[in-house]
């Protein structure tokens, strides 16, 4: 047996909400339910039960298993206890996400393959240690793919010295070797050496290591920046519960999604604790490469469904990857074989500065009212191959809730044959390519927007700008407005942005108000964004149906999280997941809200995306609209300022001139 995933059970909504509502701060009698004898008060938390993904290498079988942990059950040998299995079942034709062990064992088999060793030979390597094997799962363009044998077919690149563990390897990718592996029995079943292209030769500026690249030589004019924090942070944390201004949240993690926020909540003054979101994560992401040659064809990644954004996550280092007073949080694994496995400082949180929150000077006066911006941050970063991608949940003093992915690392490069050219990609040194793509990513955010436990009383409007008809209501052709349209039905709410009309979908409450009697609610505002750049027929697409949308709204379903379904690896059904469920057509008229928000990236590389790719910033934001009575950055007190500008820096010579010398 080997453990794919082993997660909690997630108890039922409702009982979240009410467990909330009475366990945690600030304790609210008017959000616990009524009967005739008073309030309905939960006397214990609901029992802890465990979902295991279970892989049987003997049978190739993969089956889920339900755990009861709460209660003992049987004694074990050791006097440790063990639950009691509440229910098993075999899942057919479905191969569950990849392993890092088994991603180990896999290069392992082709580095001593006597064909694979001899190939290298032909492009003149000889020491397996310089080979780097990076499994990849098939996919599926065809039966061949099938999920009744657990493949990958590996991407080969080459480092060009043994001695330097940080050298950049992919500098070097080993083109035109087809390598079909059985990962159930762990042997190569497919071997061909295709074309033989040159490797690319070493360049100069491959590494990334300091004082490596560039001639050698790092910049040397940076002073140092400090965040300070003397008196420690604003935010407060007990276990995994995390208070910052009036925001109050719950801090989880998954191998497939990484972080996980629950019972996102805003404490509003005399209307006390108001929920917001019941559950915010990132369900999938895809990358799809837009070069029709093997093998870049087939690198079509679902790194959560395939692979799992948590198990890949890494251990943060303070000063580095996030900056000032940091509070980290352990990760904890059931590793391949049973184990127990512990990324430590896994899960970053932290206060950051933000600019300017808001300002007004009075022209008449010269008198200025300034507030400064704070962010509370919550983050993780996963390496998947070459690629890192930093994923981040900021938490702002008005009301906003931003979710922001950065993604940097190493490009998946392709080898060129002397004097060739592609048009599917950007030349970025000798022999070396690197291919266009797109990369996607989906938040599924569980809404409860001003509900309090047990209530389902939300909806989605979709709001355009429209500009109005020449004529009376216009005789000066200025005029537009917003428009709104309820979004009724899952069919109706397959939805794309429309940067023309400044396009957003607002979550309203349908029962509640605020002081000028407009319905509450939290808008979700687009960033930047793309669709697949793939015919309708593209092969991916069969898996990854949910791209052709920028927008899914779904009631909610406690089975319905992934938006490929569960199983993405090697899946043949067309349309899994969230495209199939909404074909119900359900009524979102006054429910459960569930948004799936699509938000993508088209990277044609640059130059100077070599050797490393800088960060690069997508994402979207969840804003209070209509929500409170009157904008919360009035509470938030001045800020001083310790600017000090007595000389500029640069000539030595005081700063005379303009708003600098007023300051």
């Amino acid at each position: 047996m080997r453990f794919v995933e082993v997660v909690l059970v997630e108890p039922e909504k409702h009982v979240v909400a009410l467990a909330d509502a009475y366990f945690f701060p600030p304790f609210q009698p008017s959000l616990l339910p009524r009967t005739k004898g008073g309030p309905v008060i939960p006397s214990k938390l609901p029992p802890r039960q465990a979902r295991l993904v279970v892989y049987n290498k003997r049978s190739n079988e993969t089956s889920i298993w339900i755990v009861e942990l709460s209660e003992v059950h049987a004694a074990t040998r050791g006097g440790h206890h063990r639950g009691k299995v509440i229910s098993s079942k075999v899942v057919a034709d479905v191969q569950p996400p990849m392993d890092a062990v088994e991603y180990a064992e896999c290069e392992a088999v082709v580095k001593d393959f006597p064909p694979f060793r001899e190939a290298m030979k032909k492009r003149g390597i000889e020491d397996m240690d310089l080979v780097m094997v990076d499994p990849w799962c098939v996919g599926y363009h065809s039966d061949a793919d099938a999920p009744s044998r657990r493949l990958a077919k590996p991407l080969i690149f080459c480092r060009t010295e043994s001695d330097c563990p940080m050298e950049n390897g992919y500098a070097r990718p080993v083109e035109g070797i087809y390598v079909l592996v059985d990962m159930q029995n762990m042997v190569v079943v497919e071997f061909e050496d295709r074309k033989l292209v040159p490797l690319p030769p070493a360049d100069p500026l491959r590494n990334y290591t300091p004082g490596e690249t560039r001639g050698g030589v790092d910049r040397s004019d940076v002073k140092p920046l400090q965040i300070i924090q003397p008196e420690g942070p604003s935010f407060r944390v007990n276990g995994y519960f995390v208070e910052w201004q009036k925001w109050n949240f719950r801090i989880g993690f998954t191998p497939r999604e990484g972080l996980v926020i629950y019972s996102v909540a805003y404490i509003d003054g005399s209307r006390g604790r108001r929920s917001v979101a019941h559950r915010l994560s990132f369900v999938e992401m895809v990358v799809p490469y837009g070069d029709p040659n093997d093998p870049h064809y087939r690198k079509n990644a679902f790194d959560a469904g395939e692979d799992g954004l948590g198990k890949n996550a890494h251990s943060l280092k303070k000063g580095c990857d996030c900056l000032g007073y940091i509070k980290y949080f352990d990760a904890h694994f059931t590793n391949f074989t049973g184990g127990v496995e512990t990324i430590e400082n896994c899960v970053c949180l932290h206060e950051e500065d933000h600019g300017m929150l808001w300002k007004h000077q009075d022209w008449r006066t010269g008198l200025a009212e300034v507030r400064r911006s704070r962010r509370l941050t919550v983050s993780f970063v996963c390496t998947v191959a070459n690629y890192e991608y930093g994923f981040f949940w900021h938490f702002y003093q008005d009301g906003k809730i931003e979710a922001e992915v950065k993604l940097t690392g190493i490009l998946s490069l392709g080898a060129l044959q002397p004097g060739e050219i592609r048009k599917y990609g950007t030349t970025i040194a000798p022999g070396l390519y690197a291919p266009v793509h797109q990369h996607f990513f989906v938040a599924r955010m569980d809404m409860a927007v001003d509900c309090k436990p047990g209530e389902t009383f939300n909806q989605v409007v979709e709001v355009d700008v429209k500009v109005e008809e020449p004529g009376k209501n216009n005789v000066h052709n200025n005029a537009f407005y917003a428009e709104e349209k309820l979004l009724r039905s899952e069919m109706q709410a397959m939805r794309d942005c429309n940067p023309l009309s400044a396009r957003h979908w607002i979550i309203r409450n349908t029962r509640t108000v605020n002081r000028t009697g407009q319905l509450t609610g939290y808008k979700l505002v687009p960033g930047s964004n793309c669709l697949p750049l793939a015919g309708s027929e593209a092969k991916f697409l069969r898996r990854a149906a949910f791209l052709k949308h920028n927008l899914w709204v779904t009631p909610y379903a406690r089975d319905e999280m992934y938006p490929g379904g569960e199983f993405p690896n090697q899946n043949p059904r067309v349309g899994e997941g969230l495209a199939t469920w909404v074909n119900q057509n359900r009524s979102l008229e006054e429910t459960d809200i569930v948004l799936w928000y699509v938000f993508g990236v088209t990277h044609i590389p640059r130059l100077e995306d070599w050797p490393v790719m800088p960060v690069e910033h997508i994402g979207f934001r969840l804003m209070p609209h209509g929500f409170f009575n009157c904008s919360p950055a009035v509470d938030v007190p001045p800020s001083t300022c310790d600017l000090d500008l007595k000389d500029n820096g640069v000539t030595g010579k005081p700063i005379q001139n303009g708003l600098l010398a007023k300051l």
